[in-house]
């Protein structure tokens, strides 16, 4: 209910729009730009996301590591616990205990991280795409753009022209 109460205004905007404009009257353009295509096509995206692999892979690769290294002691521990004495066992109890935590810290921060790099770098390419669907509307004469529809016809998607524009411009 919420998503659709939430297109509800633009319906409106929309149709009001559209009557706004008189049968003689140059004819009411509009678009549509998918950002997810923007996101996965776009070679701004593209070396965004290289860029983020490429920061946070090692830290990735730690962590997996130190993720095998912690199951590999406690396959260990399960396997020598019953011959272990009640104190050794419970000291390796322990230790296996704080460094899942350690593990799970890390892992956390790390993912906390990720998304806030991932969030930065996806701001400058749907800035930048912002840029290149103004100057597309501008140039092409476009009386309203949208980046979110429940349905749109296939013939107002610029989607194409959009990505294409920012690959010339090569974040210019």
């Amino acid at each position: 209910m919420t998503s659709l109460s939430r297109h509800i205004p633009l319906v409106v905007l929309l149709g009001s729009l559209a009557a706004a404009v008189p049968a003689q009257a140059q004819e009411f353009k509009a678009g549509f730009v998918n950002t997810d295509r923007v996101f996965r096509e776009a070679n701004s995206a593209k070396a965004a996301q290289a860029k983020l692999e490429q920061e946070f892979s090692k830290r990735e690769k730690e962590l997996v590591d130190q993720g095998n290294a912690l199951k590999a002691a406690n396959d260990k521990f399960e396997r020598e616990a019953p011959t272990m004495a009640e104190s050794q066992r419970a000291a390796r109890q322990r230790s296996l205990v704080e460094q899942d935590r350690d593990f799970q810290r890390k892992r956390r921060e790390f993912q906390e991280d990720l998304s806030s790099r991932k969030s930065e770098e996806l701001a400058a390419v749907l800035d930048r795409a912002n840029k290149v669907v103004k100057q597309v509307a501008e140039s092409e004469k476009y009386d309203v753009i949208l980046q979110e529809a429940v349905y749109i016809n296939p013939k107002l998607d610029i989607t194409d022209k959009v990505i294409k524009a920012m690959n010339a411009s090569n974040g210019k």
